[in-house]
């Protein structure tokens, strides 16, 4: 992503080793992830060494966009059709892959539209947006968030508060993000204060983590944040595109499955 340099290269790779072969394994994969890429932009000296691949993504997303909210639009059902295209831009992961053609997000897009749908998570989120107060939108991935911008437009916008992560890491969204995808104009965006690519509370800001604790409802995107805040205790919903088989074995579907769930309800997914 930096650099062709294969002396580069190596001394990554080597100290990148070194560095996982002191790590904890009870730690998750966001935490771990977050010192790796500590160490790759220490080594590189680039402070986003995602960014050319992050403008491509929101570059791409943007170019749907329009197609898209027409397509929202023109269904049935405009919020779970947002929503199934929401969890669709969860293809844009440079987190667990080094390259994602343009065509293999057209097919997520395809891929997330069909398929039985389990009516029930489906209307218990619609019934947890239109009941509560404070929402909190968890983003995840530049490019991705422009898809997110197509299901926060179905939902009460006064009372959503989006966020983003408090600096580089991957290719996950940050506000420079967010605001190219227009969402800046639409709700409150503010930033987790945090470099995980995930949400890990205690390595997150006083304000973010204040803001955490009053929400009625949280809305997280993606594998990172599921890994992270399963289990907690809270209000969540997790819209993700299951990408290995520990997490397909720990919600219970199928690799490639786009899936809906509220915390501690297993059952509960598209």
């Amino acid at each position: 992503m930096v650099t062709d340099d294969p002396t580069v290269h190596e001394r990554l790779i080597r100290e990148t080793l070194l560095l996982v072969a002191e790590m904890p394994f009870d730690r998750s994969p966001p935490w771990m992830g977050q010192r790796i890429h500590r160490l790759l932009r220490e080594l590189t000296g680039e402070k986003d060494p995602y960014r050319q691949v992050k403008q491509h993504s929101n570059n791409l997303a943007l170019s749907l966009y329009a197609e898209l909210k027409e397509r929202v639009r023109g269904s049935a059902d405009p919020f779970a059709t947002a929503v199934r295209l929401a969890i669709a831009g969860n293809v844009i992961d440079f987190g667990c892959r080094s390259h994602l053609g343009d065509d293999e997000v057209h097919q997520a897009i395809e891929d997330a539209m069909v398929g039985s749908v389990d009516e029930v998570a489906m209307a218990d989120l619609r019934q947890a947006v239109e009941g509560v107060g404070d929402i909190l939108y968890l983003a995840d991935n530049a490019g991705e968030i422009v898809f997110d911008r197509l299901l926060i437009e179905e939902m009460p916008q006064d009372r959503i508060t989006l966020v983003v992560r408090g600096s580089p890491v991957i290719n996950d969204a940050t506000r420079e993000d967010a605001e190219v995808a227009g969402l800046n104009s639409l709700v409150k965006v503010m930033d987790n204060g945090s470099d995980v690519p995930g949400t890990i509370l205690e390595s997150c800001s006083p304000s973010f983590q204040a803001c955490f604790a009053r929400s009625d409802l949280i809305i997280a995107k993606g594998q990172g944040n599921y890994e992270t805040l399963s289990g907690g205790g809270r209000n969540i919903f997790f819209l993700l595109k299951v990408k290995c088989p520990v997490i397909a074995g720990h919600i219970g579907c199928d690799v490639g499955q786009v899936v809906v769930l509220r915390q501690n309800r297993r059952s509960e997914r598209v």
